[in-house]
């Protein structure tokens, strides 16, 4: 017999609950490790799974291009999917562990990449604001699944509100003119809010026009107002405590914290699992009469919400996602999955005809830098179940292939002894004696370096207890890198190690010992460097014996731009530009193939090398997608989201967030890029013809469909990002010099035509008018771009806009397509 008694809506079931906690329960939910109610049934739960590309931080997972690369695919159906295989594997490691593992996931990151130089370019997804929340929409609602009244996950964007910069991070203030605010900064944030694919948003460590983000007016305002149900806001890890700490915003944490509730943070991060001292500040906060018991209701009734929508309150029979297998994590169509991301977002920014090389004449290739044979995880990995190198892609689909890591090979000297490491898998402290251990020196930018031991192929890293040098390190990683040193000159020709994380030079003690001790390096040990072997020279020898030589460069993701640390220039770094150079002296045809978290001044690239391949950290699949791009088994399907310019001196402060005044980003950039927002070049030739607008004038709020013919005029199937852009051409206000609208991704055989049809909705053609407080659209014709980037513009049009008026001439904001 079944139960035919009515389900208690969302709503009532909230406050049943709200009426059954007590006050001191209630308080408990407020931290990110909530308590459990027995009595109630109510479980423990916990937010904060992070999944940018993947389940991170919970062992072996399925490991995808980072958001940025997943970008490059200009994909949403694609990264829709990516979005529904990592809900699912977070599903799974939650049933193996639901104490540990909670469903509420930390992605997307919507911060638009103002800046390439910020340390976390790699996590997000464009400098533009419409297509970072469009493809970010398309991340959430995969993770958060189709189920009508069920969320597989609860995804939530993040940082609320305008985070680009690493440098002082939590004391800086971002200050945005209104315009920059609404026009640059909340439309990221709005489609992924605004559609339900984001149910929860995290607040960002800075200060917004001086005032602390966890404390903006903005979270109750426009935030929760775009949200067609309840959203939880979350608080960054430490950042309420930094309210009353290092902002010194308010007086006490007490106070910090009672203002964070009042201005809409419902559950805070703080303390790692210990809710203690979060538990104590609110109940102090309640008894100073701070808060009050409604305060409290209002957070908790937001966490419930999405508890209940997560089924976290149901029995396991009523769980619709309660099949799902363990086996899921790294299955093999996830595996699938991320071999076709990374391929769709390779982007090849140079091309003069050399690739794609031709398999059937098994040319010599040699594989060569210090991303040759590596694939590297962020701070935001999953931990890789496998991993495939560019050289193993190549080595696979090739008969000959060489490679080499470009690393110069050097031994380390104190008088006539010698720095020497241990010879076992795990290593041990460095000691001297009478035979050397070579040392090959990875150059990550700004003359930081990484020393991998020949003995045993481990890092060299430091102690945290006493300072001990160890090659007991697999490369540089974790919060804090302790593998990464800088070469000082000492007397007498020597160099000073200099460890980055301590600040402490290195020294060679009584015993022979290597420890990271001195504070200055008047009282460190002076080492003799001995060059073993040349890296770039042994690079160009085997460029020299090929036919073409693949140079493999970029970024490690721990090093040198990654939170905590920006970047301070876009250039290479000086021993890979080195390496470069040497090998195309060697052999022109050198193809370079970068692979970083953010865009470099390749400028010399550009000019002599015959080929140049962009791809992020692509994953597990990274070398197979590689490899197949560059022997044309798969097109070069990515297109940047964000502007690679040409010289550092090009870009305003890093903390200029006026991106209108500042002339930045493609949408006010005035100078002529390296490899303009969109571009990305294909195996294909295509043509574009016969532009048609279903209409020329019209009154903004209307859509007009953008049509035209592409066809492939190559030899060979192709893949093109067919793009919309549009320029008001009068206006009363300082106006984007190109702004995107819409894009279309197309496959072409050789010679196939096909019409593509790209929506223009004029409501967006709208900007912020301070003096109303609203958005409006003028009376004006807008240029109609079509194109294969934002400087490359095959066809153009034109369509009038009209619509009502202020008294100023100004149109109001309902003309625009405003809720209500």
């Amino acid at each position: 017999m079944t139960d035919s008694s009515p389900v208690p809506s969302i709503r009532a079931r909230i406050d049943d609950l709200l009426a059954r906690l007590t006050l001191p329960e209630k308080i408990g939910l407020l931290h990110q490790w909530q308590a459990p109610v027995p009595r109630l049934g109510l479980p423990g739960f916990r937010t904060g799974t992070e999944a940018l590309h993947g389940v991170a931080w919970l062992g072996p997972a399925t490991v995808f291009p980072q958001a940025v690369g997943l970008a490059t695919t200009w994909n949403p159906d694609l990264i829709r999917a990516v979005g529904t295989a990592v809900g699912i594997e977070v599903r799974a490691k939650h049933h193996a562990d639901p104490q540990h593992v909670g469903l509420n996931v930390w992605a997307p990151v919507v911060n638009p990449l103002r800046d390439p130089r910020w340390g976390r370019n790699e996590e997000g997804w464009s400098e533009d604001p419409w297509l970072t929340g469009r493809l970010a929409t398309a991340y959430a609602w995969g993770l958060r699944g189709d189920h009508p009244d069920r969320l597989r996950t609860a995804p939530t964007v993040k940082h609320f509100l305008a985070y680009n910069n690493e440098t002082d991070r939590a004391t800086t203030s971002s200050n945005l003119p209104p315009r920059v605010l609404h026009e640059y900064e909340l439309p990221a944030y709005r489609e992924p809010v605004e559609s339900g694919a984001a149910v929860a948003v995290m607040a960002s460590y800075n200060l917004v026009n001086g005032v602390p983000a966890h404390l903006s007016p903005l979270i109750d305002g426009d935030l929760r107002g775009w949200a067609p149900d309840e959203i939880m806001v979350v608080g960054d890890a430490a950042a309420v405590s930094n309210i009353a700490g290092m902002q010194a915003h308010l007086p006490d944490h007490v106070e910090g914290f009672a203002a964070a509730l009042r201005a809409g943070i419902d559950n805070v991060t703080e303390d790692d699992p210990d809710p203690t001292p979060t538990v104590e500040r609110f109940t102090e906060a309640l008894r100073r009469g701070l808060i009050k018991e409604p305060d409290v209701d209002r957070a908790v009734r937001r966490i419930l919400s999405i508890r209940i929508r997560l089924g976290d309150l149901d029995p396991p029979h009523e769980d619709p996602f309660a099949d799902v297998p363990p086996d899921v994590i790294d299955c093999p169509a996830h595996r699938e999955l991320a071999r076709e991301a990374a391929r769709q977002s390779v982007v090849l920014l140079r091309n003069d005809g050399l690739l794609p090389l031709d398999a059937s004449t098994a040319p010599r290739v040699a594989v060569l830098g210090p991303l040759a044979d590596a694939v590297y995880e962020d701070w935001y990995s999953g931990t890789l179940p496998y991993a495939v190198t560019l050289r193993q892609g190549l080595a696979e689909r090739l008969p000959a292939v060489t490679t080499h890591n470009g690393a110069d090979r050097i031994a380390l000297r104190v008088g006539d002894r010698y720095v020497r490491c241990p010879d076992t898998p795990d290593g041990g402290p460095l000691t001297l004696g009478a035979e050397a251990t070579g040392l090959d020196v990875f150059d990550w930018g700004r003359d930081i370096l990484a020393l991998r031991a020949v003995s045993n192929g481990r890092h060299l890293g430091v102690t945290a207890e006493d300072g001990t040098v160890a090659n007991d390190r697999p490369g540089p990683g974790e919060w804090v890198v302790r593998e990464t040193f800088r070469f000082r000159p000492g007397p007498d020709g020597t160099i000073l190690l200099h460890h980055l994380a301590t600040d402490r030079y290195v020294t060679v003690d009584a015993d022979g010992r290597l420890r990271a001790d001195a504070p200055t390096g008047a009282a460190a040990t002076g080492f003799t460097v001995e060059l073993i072997t040349d890296g770039a020279a042994e690079c160009a020898t085997l460029a020299a014996g090929a036919d073409v030589a693949v140079v493999a460069l970029g970024n490690h993701p721990m090093v040198n731009g990654r939170e905590t640390e920006d970047r301070v220039d876009l250039a290479l770094p000086r021993a890979q530009e080195a390496l470069l150079r040497a090998v195309q002296a060697a052999n022109p045809r050198t193809v370079l193939v970068l692979t970083s978290s953010y865009p470099y001044a390749v400028g010399w690239a550009q000019e002599h090398l015959p080929a140049v391949l962009w791809s992020a950290h692509g994953g597990q699949e990274h070398g197979n997608a590689l490899a197949a791009v560059l022997l044309g088994q798969a097109e070069p399907g990515g297109r940047l989201t964000q502007t690679w310019y040409a010289d550092t001196a090009e870009l305003p402060d890093l903390l200029d967030y006026d991106v209108i005044g500042a002339d930045s980003t493609y949408l006010y950039h005035r100078g002529d890029p390296l490899y303009p927002f969109g571009h990305g070049l294909s195996y294909g030739q295509f043509d574009y013809a016969d532009l048609r607008l279903s209409a020329t004038a019209v009154t903004a709020g209307e859509e007009v469909e953008v049509c035209l013919e592409v066809t492939n005029t190559g030899a060979r199937a192709g893949e093109e990002v067919v793009q919309l852009y549009t320029r008001q051409r009068r206006s009363r206000v300082k106006q984007p010099l190109r702004q995107l609208r819409d894009f279309a991704r197309v496959s072409l055989a050789p010679g196939q035509r096909r019409t593509v049809t790209l929506r223009l909705r004029t409501g967006e053609l709208r900007w912020w008018d301070e003096s109303h407080g609203g958005f409006v659209v003028e009376d004006a014709t807008h240029t109609v771009l079509v194109g294969r980037s934002a400087r490359d513009i095959r066809l153009v049009g034109a369509l009038t806009v009209r619509g009502g008026q202020h008294a100023d001439g100004a149109r109001p904001e309902a003309a625009a397509g405003r809720r209500s």
